[in-house]
This record gives C-alpha cells, sequence and structure tokens, in this order.
C-alpha cells in the first residue's frame, strides 16, 4: 500500500478533510501533518493519523512565520512517517517550506513534492520587492518540486507560467463536489418557481469576500422586495468583519450560517434562484483566475450561477451555460440582471444545467488518482 505524507494549512477545514478522505478511499496510507486556524469545524477530530503543528493564526504572516519554526520540533517527531513515504503532497506555499525540509532533514530527497496550489495568495502578486522576494522563494522551491497540482487553470495561464516561469508537470484537480461515499441524487426537473415572490440570490460557502458583501448588500437595498439574499456558511471574520448588523438592519438578507456538508446541500439550493459565485476577495490577480467549488455545487442541483464575464469563473460559467454573466462587480450589474431575467428563462437555465453530465461537477477517485499519477511515476517505490 503506497503511503501519502499530506502537510495540510487546516486540519479542520473542509476541503482539506474532503482531500485526504478521498486519498484513504482510493486505498492509499495516508498521513498528515498539520496546522489549526479555528475558522471552522471546531469538534472535529481526524480519523486517520495525524500529526498536529499547532494553531496557525489567519493573515498575521509574522505568527505564521514562528508557527512555521515550532512546526519543526512535531515535524522531527513524526520522521518515521517521513521516511517510509512514497509521495509527499503540501497544500500551499508554508506547508511546501516545511515539506521540503523535512525531505531534506531525513533523508528522503528521493521521495516526489507535490505542491498542491489552492490560491495564489496576494503576497505573490504585489509589485513591490516584498512580492519579488516571495516570488523567488516560490520559485525556487518551485524548481525542487515533482508536481503542480492547481484547482483552474487560469492559475497556470496566468501566474505559474508567465510570471514563474514553471513548465514543469501540472495536473488539475478542480474544486468539484466530494460526497464522501454518500449518495446525493440530483434533481431529475427544475424547481418550480414561485412566480409572484422575490429572487432568492444565495451566498454559499466560505463567506470571506467583503467586495462580495457590499455588492449583495446594495442590491438587497436597491431591490427591496424584489429580491431576497440568503447567505449559507462559514464567515471568515478575519477577512470581512462583522455582517450581523449589516443583516439584522435588513428584512431581506438572511443569515443561516453553516451548514452539513453535504447533508444540506439539496435543501440550500432547492431553496435558491440564483448563486451568487464570484470570489473578489483579490481582485486582478487569484479572484480573476479561480474556479470556485460553489459553483459545482449549484450547478449539481440545478441553480444557475452569476459571475463576472472577464473573469475565469465567469468564462466557465459562460461556455459551460451554467448561469449568467455580469460585465463588471457592481450592484448596478447584479440588479440590471435581476430585474431583466425572467422566471421562464430561469427554469429553462435550471433544466439545460440538470442534463449536463454528472461528472461535470462531481470529483470522482480515478481523476484524484490521474492527477497524482505523474508524482508516483517517480516514486522511489516504483523503482
Amino acid at each position: 500500500m503506497a503511503r501519502v505524507v499530506v502537510f495540510a494549512f487546516d486540519i479542520k477545514e473542509a476541503s482539506q478533510i474532503r482531500r485526504i478522505r478521498s486519498l484513504l478511499q482510493l486505498g492509499y496510507d495516508v498521513r498528515s501533518l498539520a496546522f489549526q486556524r479555528g475558522n471552522m469545524n471546531a469538534d472535529f477530530v481526524p480519523d486517520w493519523t495525524n500529526t498536529n503543528l499547532g494553531h496557525v493564526p489567519n493573515e498575521n504572516y509574522g505568527k505564521r512565520l514562528l508557527a512555521l519554526i515550532r512546526a519543526l520540533w512535531p515535524t522531527f517527531r513524526s520522521r518515521q512517517n517521513l521516511r517510509s513515504a512514497d509521495v509527499i503532497v503540501a497544500r500551499n506555499f508554508d506547508l511546501l517550506i516545511l515539506a521540503w525540509m523535512a525531505r531534506g532533514l531525513f533523508g528522503r530527497r528521493r521521495v516526489p513534492i507535490v505542491y498542491e496550489c489552492l490560491d495564489i495568495h496576494r503576497l505573490f502578486t504585489r509589485p513591490d520587492a516584498i512580492g519579488a522576494l516571495m516570488r523567488w522563494c516560490e520559485r525556487r522551491l518551485l524548481a525542487r518540486v515533482q508536481l503542480l497540482i492547481v484547482s483552474s487553470p487560469g492559475f497556470v495561464e496566468h501566474y505559474f507560467v508567465p510570471v514563474q516561469g514553471f513548465h514543469g508537470d501540472v495536473s488539475i484537480i478542480e474544486n468539484k463536489l466530494w460526497f464522501d461515499g454518500a449518495t446525493v441524487s440530483r434533481p431529475l426537473d427544475a424547481p418550480r418557481r414561485n412566480a409572484r415572490g422575490p429572487i432568492i440570490l444565495s451566498w454559499v460557502g466560505s463567506i470571506r469576500c467583503a467586495p462580495s458583501l457590499q455588492i449583495l448588500l446594495q442590491t438587497a437595498d436597491r431591490m427591496g422586495k424584489d429580491v431576497q439574499i440568503n447567505i449559507h456558511g462559514n464567515v471568515h471574520r478575519h477577512a470581512i468583519g462583522d455582517i450581523d448588523a449589516a443583516v439584522e438592519s435588513r428584512a431581506n438578507i438572511r443569515f443561516f450560517g453553516p451548514y452539513s456538508y453535504p447533508r444540506d446541500l439539496e435543501a440550500i439550493y432547492a431553496g435558491s434562484d440564483l448563486v451568487w459565485a464570484q470570489d473578489l476577495w483579490q481582485s486582478g490577480a487569484n479572484s480573476d483566475w479561480l474556479l470556485p467549488n460553489r459553483m459545482y455545487e449549484a450547478s449539481w442541483f440545478g441553480c444557475p450561477s452569476i459571475a463576472v464575464e472577464t473573469t475565469e469563473t465567469g468564462r466557465k460559467v459562460a461556455a459551460e451555460q451554467l448561469g449568467l454573466t455580469i460585465s463588471e462587480p457592481s450592484a448596478d450589474a447584479l440588479v440590471a440582471l435581476l430585474r431583466r431575467i425572467t422566471r421562464p428563462e430561469l427554469s429553462a437555465l435550471s433544466q439545460g444545467i440538470l442534463e449536463q453530465d454528472d461528472k461535470q461537477f462531481e470529483l470522482r477517485p480515478e481523476a484524484i488518482e490521474d492527477a497524482l499519477s505523474p508524482a508516483f511515476r517517480i516514486s522511489p517505490a516504483n523503482r
């Protein structure tokens, strides 16, 4: 049984949990070394072998550096897991540094490292000396990894090739749904929409994008009873602040808080006419290049997405007929779209999405296995 050692940025984060469980389902012996951030799933305890690297704060880069240094000791204590690894996966740049150091210190330089880049952090796109230093550091480590995994082709097209000059092996694992063995059926027909009620626009997932919140608040103020905005998910208050007062002062916005994945997804999207899919947190860079999980979730249940046409998300929504696009990220553009769209048009769009193949939106085990195959081909276990 091949052993995969995962260096994880947050053992309690939902996508991280799903990825490790997907590797377990494929039959790999998975061990993790992971930080905790405290953004979600406070009571979660991993049911696989995990080495706790300690707590790391959001956005505080000085403390993150200290946490990385402190993590060397628990990493050393876990050296037997590393010495028996066939492949090492590092999920973000912090963990890539730690994984590279550990591989060298414990005499495992021939074990391939997979760098899984979930986002291009704004530190790497800064035009100043700090940005230049961060890009230089990343380039040095990119030359030492055997496989790069990204969730969107936009990251490769706009950053890793033209900016970092990376021409090594790349795999793409899109942020599709992973049901972890659960059976989640797709509706056969588009939902019957209330012709007289407000359009229900939902924002689902990690609630961390302050510009998106402002657009939705302005849209609620301008449309009044003609729109109902529902917010479902974990709020990253370090990024978005306290949204409670803003929501409480508006009768046409409801905040439902965290939800259970995948159990609650059907009810959330069945109760939505549209979903706000666009990330604007780092416009001009990461947000323009990513493909968000909520777009795949919404499509699975036949709920059309709204995105900005000039972004990677908007281009995919338009090309694959997964929803509607607006020309710019503004309340003006969103309000104009919501006032223009008709119920029959929404129903037709939903039906078209539901008729698309399930594999467009669901991550299958074989896709993950294929994505990792370049690393396993050069693993010492296969020599």
